[in-house]
C-alpha cells in the first residue's frame, strides 16, 4: 500500500496519524488500525485486538512497506487519541517516535460534558481553543493555567467542570507538539478519511469469512481511497487529481484507474 502511493521515498511522511476503527468480523469485534498522513491513508490492517500485541502487528505493515521504499524510514510522531494500547504499539515499532496527544478528542469530551451549560459553554470553547491557538509552548502552559483557574472559579460541580480540568491535566502532553511543528496537532485529518471508510464498512456489512479477506478488503479500500478523483466540485479538484497525485506531485496517466493499476504494476514493492 505505503509502495503503490509513494513513488519517492523523499515523500515519506515525518509525522502520521493513527487510529483503529471499529468493525465486526463474523459478528465478533475487530479493528482496523489505520495510518494517514499527507491526506492519503497510508495503513489499514486488521487486529482481533485492541490490546499493544495486537495492534503493534496491524500497524507493523505500514512499518514493513514504508521501510521497503526507505530502509531507515522511521516518523518523528504520531497523533493518536491517547489509547494506551495505540501509543504501546507505535513506540515498539519506533523507540524514537514522540507521541502527540490530539487536543480535539478532548474538547469533544467538554463539549458533551458542557454544551447545555449556555451561560458559560461560549466562554469555555473561546478559552479552550484560544489556548490551542498559542504561538509558543510558554503561552500555551499560561493559557492553560489561566483555563483551570477560571473553571474552578466559575464552572459548577459535575461531568463539565471535570471534563475541563482533565484536559488541563494534559498540558504536558499538549505541549510536545511546540516540538514538532509539522506535527498533526488534532485527528482531523484522520477523521476525514474515517467517514467514508465508515460507509464502505456499512455497505459491506462489516467482513464475513476469512480474516485475510477483511484484510484484503481493508487494504484495497484504502487504495482505491487513494487514487479515485476528488469531488469535481472540491477546490483542490483544480490542481490535483486525487490524493496520491497532491502527494506525489505527478500521475503515470490522466485516467485515475490507469494510475493506480501503473502505480501497483510491482505489488507496491521495490524490486
Amino acid at each position: 500500500m505505503v509502495g503503490t502511493t509513494v513513488k519517492d521515498p523523499a515523500q515519506l511522511p515525518e509525522d502520521v496519524l493513527a487510529d483503529e476503527k471499529h468493525t465486526y468480523l463474523n459478528g465478533e469485534k475487530a479493528y482496523i488500525a489505520t495510518t494517514v498522513a499527507a491526506d492519503c491513508v497510508l495503513g489499514a490492517s486488521v487486529s482481533l485486538s485492541a490490546d499493544a500485541a495486537g495492534l503493534t502487528e496491524a500497524y507493523g505493515h505500514f512499518k514493513t512497506e514504508a521501510q521497503n521504499l526507505s530502509p531507515e524510514y522511521a516518523p518523528q510522531s504520531v497523533n493518536t487519541d491517547g489509547w494506551t494500547a495505540t501509543q504501546a504499539a507505535w513506540q515498539t515499532l519506533f523507540p524514537l517516535i514522540t507521541l502527540i496527544l490530539c487536543f480535539l478528542h478532548s474538547f469533544l469530551k467538554i463539549r458533551d460534558c458542557c454544551k447545555r451549560m449556555k451561560d458559560q459553554y461560549a466562554e469555555i470553547k473561546t478559552r479552550v481553543w484560544d489556548a490551542y491557538h498559542a504561538a509558543d509552548p510558554k503561552t500555551f502552559t499560561q493559557k492553560i493555567a489561566d483555563l483551570k483557574t477560571w473553571a474552578v472559579q466559575h464552572l459548577p460541580s459535575g461531568s463539565g467542570l471535570e471534563a475541563v480540568l482533565k484536559l488541563c491535566a494534559k498540558a504536558p502532553e499538549f505541549v510536545k507538539a511546540y516540538s514538532h511543528p509539522s506535527a498533526y496537532r488534532t485527528s482531523n485529518m484522520l477523521d476525514r478519511h474515517m467517514e467514508p471508510m465508515d460507509r464502505y464498512l456499512d455497505g459491506c456489512k462489516d467482513f464475513h469469512g476469512h480474516l485475510m479477506s477483511a484484510e484484503y478488503g481493508s487494504r484495497a479500500w484504502a487504495l482505491l481511497h487513494n487514487f479515485q478523483p476528488y469531488c469535481p466540485r472540491a477546490a483542490v479538484a483544480k490542481q490535483y487529481q486525487s490524493p496520491a497525485h497532491k502527494l506525489n506531485g505527478f500521475v503515470y496517466h490522466d485516467n485515475w484507474l490507469h494510475n493506480l493499476l501503473i502505480s501497483a504494476s510491482m505489488g507496491g514493492y521495490r524490486q
